[in-house]
């Protein structure tokens, strides 16, 4: 077994830290959805696009409409000022302030505003606004600590893969130069082909998803980021996508993805 250098080791932990803090956010952010919509279905609103650290301290402060009406909207803008970890302007807190106040006149709670429902959405928006900071402090560290190998402004050069995607890459498959070919790649995290046959019978073709399931969950990720940006940042990997998708008989969606992350490792 060939020995890496230390650098791969603390990026693969760091990567690590990271994936189990965006499993949280996922769990924790399911939990808030819950008690949401039985205290304060319509602050959902606020998470159109992404998760904020406004809308969450807005949550935090007014976790039901009782909570918003007993109060002005001059008070809810100077609350969130004051309490945003971020810099918010006034204008972007007096629109927020607007917002929570148009949602609080329309909403039918399912409980009241001492209930453990209640309760469970200050928790929840809590932790949540907690885990952002910790993601965004071990994201700095993952791709500071990156920045300092070759290969990740090799990764970087790439259409479709960003600061945080090279690093996890590198966190998960080390480095690379070790394996003497990209068949050993694939084997590694497991997306090499695994082929039935008895007899005269043959099996359809399953990759054999032994090997590093992060490794391979990252690269799958790469490659469907490569093909939601295509307009902005076209390559052959998406080419590739769209080629096989349109043979005579086309190949099956994850089928596709699976061929690209292949020809990516390539």
């Amino acid at each position: 077994k060939i020995q890496q250098p230390e650098i791969y080791n603390e990026i693969r932990d760091l990567s690590r830290f990271y994936q189990e803090v965006e499993e949280e956010i996922k769990r924790t952010r399911m939990h808030l959805h819950n008690a949401l919509q039985l205290s304060f279905p319509e602050l959902e609103l606020f998470f159109s696009s992404r998760i904020t650290p406004y809308a969450l301290t807005l949550i935090g402060l007014f976790p039901h409409p009782e909570f918003v009406l007993q109060t002005s909207q001059t008070k809810i803008k100077n609350l969130l000022i004051k309490s945003t970890t971020k810099r918010i302007s006034e204008n972007r807190a007096k629109q927020k302030a607007g917002q929570i106040m148009d949602y609080a006149k329309e909403s039918y709670p399912a409980v009241s505003s001492t209930s453990v429902q209640t309760q469970k959405v200050q928790y929840y928006a809590r932790q949540l606004l907690h885990l952002l900071e910790e993601k965004e402090n071990i994201s700095g560290q993952l791709i500071e600590k990156s920045k300092k190998l070759s290969e990740f402004e090799l990764l970087i050069s790439l259409p479709g893969i960003g600061d945080i995607s090279a690093a996890l890459f590198i966190g998960e498959f080390g480095d690379i130069s070790r394996f003497s070919n990209h068949k050993k790649v694939n084997a590694f995290i497991g997306i090499d082909i695994r082929r039935y046959q008895s007899g005269k019978y043959t099996g359809q073709d399953h990759i054999n998803k032994r090997g590093n399931p992060k490794g391979r969950k990252i690269l799958y990720l790469i490659v469907r980021n490569m093909i939601r940006q295509q307009k902005a940042a076209p390559n052959h990997i998406v080419d590739y996508y769209y080629n096989l998708k349109k043979q005579p008989i086309p190949k099956k969606d994850k089928v596709a993805t699976v061929a690209c992350m292949n020809k990516l490792l390539k």
